[in-house]
């Protein structure tokens, strides 16, 4: 029976055809399982995941193997993107079992979905200490049949062992972070010869470089520290910039690099390492770069509707072979030639976000006006597509929803991107939108003000009791937790209304310990830190004229300023709509700009040299 077909995901689409019996993720194959009295398979990836591909065509495309899957499990396919809870709590999971965890993720799980055993690609034939796919199989189903007790003692162990965590997780203490001592770790991560952070395979890891540019304008730290984490993070930045992790003809960055020195790169490119390397090389100041970055975006992932696909395939059939970045290596006459690797079409909410905020920030930065346009076009697609009266679209493909439930992640990323294009436009629906998404997780409850989705999360994993609490894991990209806590600073700064930097507080503060110890790896969390430790600033300039002095200079506002460029009909637009930092800013003769610290704002400035040396002789030092 084909499952499959008709999924909105790509990447199962992709194993449609294939020979083995695949469920989609839901409550039906856990039922199936437990009539049969057989375990689950749970094989989770994405569709531009060159290992998935190959593990595909080896083994899941094999008869025998199938024969072996259909009569001894259960399977089930799940597109990581479409459901990044059961991702994560999977992932959390398998740790247990393996610690180079990635994707092709292979889950064996009881009928209840508790994990007993986990594994990452397996090839065809057994090789260099690895055992084959099909003895992976044998030696699950011996366990099953022949050690059951032993079975069920590993899965109800390790759920217990979860759960703890994950509480002690949820009640960490509030504290704060020492950025000096974050900045010198960071430091220590550095490949010195080759640029970036460890050695290979070597990521770009976007968000802890945004949280090191976000230090490096803090008022929070000394020169010293501001200086150190202004350093690295250009230094990585102009590494990554010239190395083959960049293609050098559409713009885009890959994946990550096989080697220290960023070459031989995994292609894939994703939406939501473009969308923040976007935003990193507009607060750098390089616009060759994120002139690059824009045009891949532009040119390559738009969609239908104005919206960005998720990401572009690494492999691409060249003279009827199958190569893996082979289409990246020809020249821009030969790949006209070429049909270019595939496009996972599936549109994400809040990896959408990311590239909304990065237009915003390039656009105003760089005074592309077009850019703006970008992102308005971005924004209003998911403003008319996956913004509902009782919530948000997780997923779409070709107009079409995914049940998916959204994230906190969507709601975060979001509500920060609709927030961050008002201020760069000037224009107060989308502001108001994204106040609007901000206000639907704020849960001002008696335990304490914090985030929750509304509906909760993803339902099979609530009704099986393995629903993680809100998952402030990082990475690639920024948690759920930290866009929404970002997002709520902002809307403090443009309100007044406590209630925003309290749930703020209350979000980010408990995560301090993994900052400390995790740095690399909980980017978004350090850039949220930073900015909760800093005094708000705010910058608003009011001027009929976007070219003139005040608005060239506040284009160069450094990320700890909240910048907003109005005319004086859209300042009190945004007065009206609540936004009380724009009260009574309109109505002045000539263009002029307010700056302010937490709300509280210096005499009017008319002149641009004035407002300049305001900036750069900021109350830091």
């Amino acid at each position: 029976m084909n499952r499959l077909a008709d999924s909105l995901s790509p990447y199962l689409r992709q194993h449609a055809d294939n020979p083995v019996d695949w469920w989609p993720w839901g409550d039906e194959p856990f039922a199936e399982a437990r009539r049969r009295d057989v375990p689950v398979l749970v094989s989770i990836g994405y569709a531009t995941c060159h290992w998935c591909h190959v593990m595909a065509r080896e083994s899941f495309s094999d008869p025998q193997v199938a024969t072996v899957l259909n009569e001894r499990f259960v399977s089930v396919k799940v597109d990581r993107e479409e459901h990044p809870e059961v991702d994560s709590a999977y992932m959390t999971a398998a740790g247990a079992f393996t610690q180079g965890l990635g994707w092709p993720l292979t889950i064996f799980a009881t009928p209840d979905g508790a994990t007993f055993f986990a594994s990452t690609y397996s090839p065809p034939v057994a090789t260099g200490g690895h055992p084959s796919f099909r003895q992976v199989l044998d030696a699950v189903w011996d366990a099953w049949t022949n050690r059951r007790v032993q079975v069920d003692e590993t899965a109800t162990r390790l759920t217990a062992a979860l759960k703890a965590a994950a509480e002690e997780t949820a009640a960490a203490p509030a504290a704060r972070v020492d950025l000096a001592a974050v900045v010198l770790e960071l430091q220590r991560y550095e490949d010195t010869e080759h640029g970036g952070f460890g050695g290979a395979p070597k990521f770009p890891v976007a968000p802890a470089l945004l949280g090191l540019q976000r230090v490096a304008a803090s008022a929070s730290v000394g020169r010293e520290v501001r200086d150190a984490a202004e350093s690295l993070a250009r230094r990585t930045l102009d590494a990554m910039a010239a190395s083959p992790l960049r293609d050098p003809i559409d713009g885009g960055f890959f994946r990550y690099g096989t080697r220290r020195d960023w070459s031989e790169p995994h292609y894939e490119r994703m939406l939501y390492d473009n969308a923040q390397l976007l935003r990193a090389y507009a607060e750098l100041g390089d616009k060759v770069t994120a002139e690059g970055v824009v045009r891949f975006l532009h040119r390559v992932l738009r969609v239908d509707g104005g919206m960005l696909a998720s990401a572009q395939d690494s492999e691409s059939v060249l003279g009827g072979v199958r190569d893996e970045g082979g289409y990246y290596r020809l020249g821009e006459a030969e790949r006209a030639g070429e049909q270019a690797p595939a496009i996972d079409a599936k549109v994400l909410t809040g990896w959408n976000g990311l590239a909304i905020s990065a237009l915003a920030v390039a656009g105003r930065r760089f005074g592309r006006d077009e850019w703006l346009g970008h992102a308005r076009a971005v924004a209003d697609g998911l403003l008319e597509r996956h913004v509902l009266v009782d919530g948000l679209v997780r997923a779409s493909l070709d107009g079409e929803p995914s049940s998916a439930v959204a994230t906190l992640e969507d709601y975060g990323s979001l509500a920060l991107a609709l927030l961050e294009l008002g201020l760069a436009t000037g224009e107060v629906r989308y502001a108001v939108a994204g106040r609007d998404l901000l206000d639907r997780i704020i849960d001002s409850g008696p335990s304490g003000p914090g985030f929750r989705v509304p509906g909760g999360g993803d339902p099979t994993l609530r009704s099986q009791g393995r629903e993680l609490p809100i998952d402030p894991g990082e990475g690639a990209s920024p948690s759920g937790v930290t866009l929404a806590a970002r997002a709520a600073l902002v809307a403090y700064s443009l309100t007044g209304d406590r209630v925003y930097r309290d749930v703020a507080e209350a979000a980010v503060r408990p995560l301090a310990d993994v900052v400390r110890t995790r740095p690399l790896s909980m980017g978004g969390a350090l850039e949220a830190t930073a900015q909760l430790d800093d005094v708000p600033r705010e910058l608003i300039v009011v001027s009929e004229d976007r070219d003139g002095d005040l608005v060239a200079t506040a284009r160069n506002a450094d990320p700890s300023i909240v910048v907003a460029l109005v005319t004086s009909a859209q300042a009190e637009a945004f007065a009206s709509a609540g936004f009380d930092l724009f009260s009574d800013r309109a109505g002045r003769s000539e263009p002029t700009a307010y700056l302010c610290e937490d709300r509280v704002c210096r005499l009017p400035i008319t002149d641009g040299a004035r407002l300049a040396s305001l900036l750069s002789g900021s109350p830091r030092d």
